[in-house]
């Protein structure tokens, strides 16, 4: 039968829709057989999950129940889960009676009020420590009330927290120990924060800046350090914590009312912050300023030594050396530019050649080395080419430097020499004096004797090698004595040499007659000389002086009482015949013939020239001996020459000589005898006359000196040689213009007398054929 297009259709349609419902079922029965597959795993990974959790979940039921997995009990310390939570308690596990009562009431009042709880229970029988936080469990979870209870295992956190509290425990108590030292510091402390502000100062900060306390100064932000070069303290701080590298200098700063200089240090701290401190470096700077000024006044004064010093530090370089070491090794002015090292000065001294000559320099050189590692000092002689001996000493440093001293011994190893040959000169000397010479110490004791010494008191030589004591030698030469007792003259004699610096003498008679003088000489060294020298001769000879110097004395008085009876028995004669020859000359005996009158005239003249002739050789005499009497008093020196001079005018008006008289009111007075004085010019002008020819020509000059007045007498007369004046001054005759015998010149001896017997001095010069000049000079 046929169906119908339309039932065709419809069963189809049918058909189709069977089978997608088929296939319907089918793809949602493998769907939920995935999912059931899926929720198992999620399951067994969320129980995996929780039985690996640090937290084991309780849920505890309104009454009381319990349900949790049995790593709970394996917690607790119970070989399974009990069924109630009071049965937590158990003698072979689980908590404390005490914290199961705790427990239980949080659970309560969770399941009453929903409010959480935490706790801390400690299992029985073991240290695990349990951390219990609970929780109203979710409908989804359990109904009716349930409480969730989770427990953590936190044994090892609370041991770390244990340690953790002990450190902390420790490290306040080490940051308080901090915290207190840094406040008893003696120095300025601080820390800044982040921000470059005042932390925390300590107490010596606070002093420092004068503040009351440390509060005040970290709210006022008062500094300790000022501002250097435009940088504040904090600014410093700044880029020492921006660099994260230490900051120190040195700065002025003010603590309390003094100026001192600190040392100033910066530390970051991280991202903390900046810690500060400050050193007071004052007296460590005043001690280096009176260092460098030792060490500069040190090396000015070494090098004012004529002894060279040098000095190598530890690294055995030149570090200086003085003016007289770089002479004596010829080193440049500019060796402490560059300064070289020990080696290398070696070699330097040696090329300038001053250094001694040695067969191998380097081994010498190496042993040179060597004293830089001595434990005393070295000293060594050198003796360089040109002669020069220099003592050379090493002194070894504590810092393993080496200081070293050159001494030029030329000088005095050349003293030395000289010293030898003076001594050996002295001996020499003293042996071939005619003089005995001893020398005494101080103490009394002979120390050097010469070879007549002991032959003039009569000893052995013998006697003396003992070198013996005063008092003892005293004792040898006393029984050789006339008179024994003076030998303690001798004796004080050496004493007043050596002890009290004072020069004596003295003599002594020997017993066989001779006669010895004898005297004490300190010496510059501290001795005393005793001269010895026989005067016995020169006492005999000094005997006969003596007795003639009596006869002299009676003779000059002898002379003495002739003067006095010749000036009056040649003037009373010579008086009486000028009177008779005046008395015939004027007519008492009657009128004379002209021839008559002419032998009077001449009898008088004759008898003034021999007036004038006996008075200056009077004059003369008595001046030789002393007796000329002089009466000084002041005399104007111009008028009283020119008194003088006009005395002569007739004399000078016969020869046609011309007189210039110079002077003036300047040559003021001069305190004389009027008459002496007057005759000593008279008799310079007397011989001028004579000895000017005519027409010729005198020049009388009148100066004033500080010390007194001068008068020149000068004529241009013929003059007279040095043998001639000589004897002019001696009184002799002189020969005349003609060959013919002169008169005698008592002229120039008697004025030069009177001049001196006024304090003055005459000179006299005279050339042959230029003329005679006199110059008088009075105090």
């Amino acid at each position: 039968m046929e169906l119908p297009p339309t039932a065709l259709v419809l069963m189809g349609l049918l058909l189709a829709a069977w089978t997608f419902g088929a296939v319907w079922m089918v793809v949602g029965s493998l769907q939920r057989r995935r999912a059931a597959r899926a929720a198992r795993k999620t399951v067994r990974r969320l129980t995996r999950l929780i039985d690996d959790a640090p937290a084991v979940p309780l849920l505890v039921k309104p009454d009381g129940k319990i349900e949790g997995p049995d790593r709970l009990a394996a917690w607790l310390g119970l070989p399974k889960l009990p069924g109630f939570i009071s049965e937590l308690d158990s003698t072979d596990g689980g908590i404390t009676t005490e914290d199961l009562a705790e427990l239980r009431e949080a659970v309560r009042r969770t399941q009453k009020t929903a409010a959480p709880f935490s706790m801390v229970v400690t299992a029985k029988r073991s240290t695990r420590s349990l951390a219990v936080r609970g929780q109203l469990a979710d409908p989804a979870i359990a109904t009716g009330g349930a409480a969730l209870v989770w427990w953590f295992d936190f044994s090892e956190s609370q041991g770390e927290l244990s340690r953790l509290r002990e450190e902390t425990a420790r490290a306040r108590n080490d940051f308080a120990a901090l915290v207190g030292l840094i406040e008893a510091a003696p120095m300025p402390m601080w820390f800044r924060g982040p921000e470059m502000d005042l932390r925390l100062v300590n107490s010596a900060y606070v002093a420092a800046v004068g503040a009351e306390d440390a509060t005040k100064v970290v709210e006022q932000q008062i500094e300790l350090v000022e501002t250097v070069d435009g940088l504040t303290a904090a600014q410093v701080a700044g880029q020492a914590h921006s660099r994260d590298m230490p900051v120190e200098r040195i700065v002025q700063a003010t603590l309390g009312s003094q100026r001192r200089t600190l040392r100033v240090a910066d530390l970051p701290l991280g991202e903390e912050g900046v810690a500060g401190y400050a050193f007071d470096i004052e007296e460590m700077e005043e001690q280096g300023r009176a260092f460098r000024a030792f060490r500069a006044a040190q090396r000015s004064m070494l090098d004012q030594l004529s002894v060279g010093v040098a000095q190598f530090d530890e690294t055995r370089r030149l570090a200086f050396a003085n003016q007289p070491f770089q002479r004596i090794f010829g080193l440049p002015g500019t060796v402490l530019v560059d300064p070289p090292d020990f080696d290398r000065f070696l070699d330097k001294a040696r090329d300038n050649g001053r250094l001694p000559e040695v067969r191998d320099f380097p081994a010498w050189r190496a042993e040179l080395s060597g004293w830089f590692t001595e434990d005393a000092p070295v000293e060594d002689a050198w003796t360089l080419s040109d002669g020069t001996h220099l003592r050379v000493v090493g002194q070894p440093m504590p810092d393993g430097g080496l200081v070293l001293v050159a001494e030029d011994r030329s000088e005095q190893l050349a003293l030395s020499a000289t010293r030898d040959t003076l001594l050996r000169t002295r001996t020499a000397t003293f042996d071939s004096l005619f003089e005995s010479l001893a020398v005494f110490a101080p103490d009394g004791r002979m120390q050097l004797w010469n070879r007549s010494f002991p032959a003039v008191w009569g000893i052995s030589d013998d006697a003396l090698d003992e070198h013996p004591h005063v008092d003892k030698l005293l004792d040898r030469i006393a029984n050789r004595l006339a008179r024994p007792a003076q030998r303690k003259a001798i004796g004080e004699v050496v004493r007043a040499a050596t002890l009290d610096r004072q020069e004596r003498g003295g003599r002594v008679v020997l017993s066989d007659g001779r006669t010895l003088e004898f005297a004490g000489v300190p010496l510059p060294d501290g001795n005393g000389l005793l001269t010895v020298m026989d005067v016995t001769d020169s006492t005999k000879a000094e005997e006969a002086l003596r007795e003639r110097a009596t006869a002299l004395e009676e003779a000059d008085a002898v002379k003495t009482r002739f003067l006095a009876n010749m000036s009056y028995e040649f003037r009373t004669p010579l008086t009486s015949i000028g009177g008779f020859a005046e008395l015939l000359q004027s007519g008492v005996a009657g009128e004379l013939s002209p021839q008559g009158k002419e032998y009077i005239a001449a009898i008088i003249a004759s008898v003034e020239r021999l007036s004038q002739q006996i008075e200056s050789v009077l004059d003369l005499t008595q001046s030789e001996a002393g007796l000329l009497p002089i009466a000084t008093e002041d005399v104007d020196l111009l008028s009283f020459t020119t008194g003088v001079v006009r005395a002569r005018e007739e004399a000078i008006e016969a020869k046609n000589i011309t007189l210039d008289l110079h002077g003036d009111k300047s040559a003021g007075q001069v305190s004389a005898d009027r008459r002496q004085l007057g005759r000593a010019i008279g008799n310079l002008l007397d011989n001028a006359i004579a000895a000017t020819p005519e027409g010729g020509r005198i020049l009388v000059a009148l100066t004033r000196r500080k010390s007194g007045a001068r008068i020149v007498v000068s004529d241009n007369g013929e003059g007279m040689k040095p043998s001639e004046l000589a004897r002019a001054l001696d009184g002799y005759r002189l020969p005349g213009a003609d060959g013919s015998e002169g008169k005698r010149g008592l002229g120039l001896p008697l004025a030069r007398q009177l001049i001196e017997a006024h304090g003055g001095r005459l000179e006299i010069q005279s050339e042959k054929g230029q003329g005679t000049t006199a110059t008088v000079l009075l105090p």
